[in-house]
C-alpha cells in the first residue's frame, strides 16, 4: 500500500481527524530514524508504519494517565516504525553470524585475561586484519541500532528481552532484572564507550554530531558504538543465549 492511500484509508478509520492533525508528528520521527538507518531503509515504510501507531494511540490514548497525547503517540509511532524494521531485518544473517563470533570472542578473551579486550587482540584471535575487524564493528553498529528497545524475533540477535502489555508477572520481574544487568554493563564499559552509548542513547545525538564532540570521525564513532555493542553481547551472553 502506497503512503497516499494509507492516508486515506487513515482518514476513513479516524473520524475526529486526530490523525491527521498527527502527520507531521510521524515524519518527524520517521526522518529522525532515518538518520540512524542504511540506505535501503524507506522513509515512506516508516511513515506508514507510525499512521498505524498513530491510530493505535488514538484509540488506546488515557489523559487520566497524566500524559499529553502528542507524548503517547510519540511513544506508539516510534515502536510501531521499529516493529516494521525488525519484521523486515534488512541486515545480511553474516553481519549477525560475525557480529556473534565477535562477542563470543571477546568473552572468551576478557574471561582468560580479566581485562578488557581491545580491538587489536580481538581482530588477532578472530584471524582478521584490524582493517576487517573494524568493518565488522562498524556492521554491528548499524544492524543493532535498536537492540535495546526490543529483541528480533526472526533473528534473536538483540541483547534484551521481550516487554508487552501481556507480559506475565514473572516476565516482568525477568525483564527488569535484565534491565539492571545492562545498566551496570553499560556504566562498566570503556570511558570512550560508555560515552558513545550514552551521547548516542541517552542524549539522541547522531554519529556525527557525536564524533564532533569526541575530535574523531564519524566512521570511528561507528567502530566504537559498534564495539560498544558486541560487548555488551558479550557481557551479558547468560541473557542473549536464553
Amino acid at each position: 500500500m502506497n503512503a497516499h492511500a494509507m492516508y486515506n484509508e487513515v482518514d476513513t478509520v479516524d473520524p475526529e481527524g486526530v490523525v491527521a492533525a498527527n502527520r507531521d508528528l510521524v515524519k518527524r520521527i520517521a526522518f529522525h530514524l532515518m538518520n540512524r538507518l542504511p540506505p535501503s531503509v524507506q522513509a515512506e515504510d516508516l511513515i506508514q508504519a507510525g499512521m498505524i501507531g498513530l491510530l493505535e494511540a488514538r484509540r488506546h490514548y488515557d489523559p487520566s494517565q497524566g500524559a499529553s497525547f502528542e507524548t503517547y503517540a510519540g511513544i506508539r509511532v516510534r515502536g510501531a516504525m521499529l516493529d516494521e524494521i525488525r519484521r523486515s531485518d534488512w541486515t545480511p544473517r553474516s553481519v549477525h553470524r560475525k557480529n556473534r563470533e565477535a562477542a563470543e570472542t571477546l568473552r572468551s578473551i576478557e574471561q582468560e585475561t580479566g581485562r578488557v579486550a581491545n580491538d587489536s587482540v580481538v581482530a588477532d584471535r578472530l584471524g582478521v586484519e584490524l582493517s576487517a575487524y573494524h568493518t565488522i564493528l562498524t556492521e554491528s553498529s548499524a544492524a543493532h541500532i535498536f537492540s535495546f528497545d526490543q529483541p528480533d524475533e526472526h533473528t534473536g540477535e538483540t541483547i534484551a528481552l521481550p516487554q508487552s502489555d501481556e507480559a506475565t508477572p514473572g516476565e516482568q520481574v525477568e525483564y527488569t532484572s535484565f534491565k539492571g544487568a545492562l545498566a551496570e554493563a553499560i556504566k562498566n564499559l570503556p570511558e570512550r564507550e560508555s560515552l558513545v552509548m550514552s551521547l548516542y542513547y541517552d542524549e539522541d545525538l547522531n554519529l556525527r554530531e557525536i564524533g564532533e564532540i569526541l575530535g574523531v570521525s564519524e566512521s570511528r564513532v561507528c567502530q566504537i558504538h559498534g564495539q560498544a555493542l558486541v560487548r555488551l553481547k558479550a557481557r551479558l551472553a547468560e541473557w542473549t543465549q536464553k
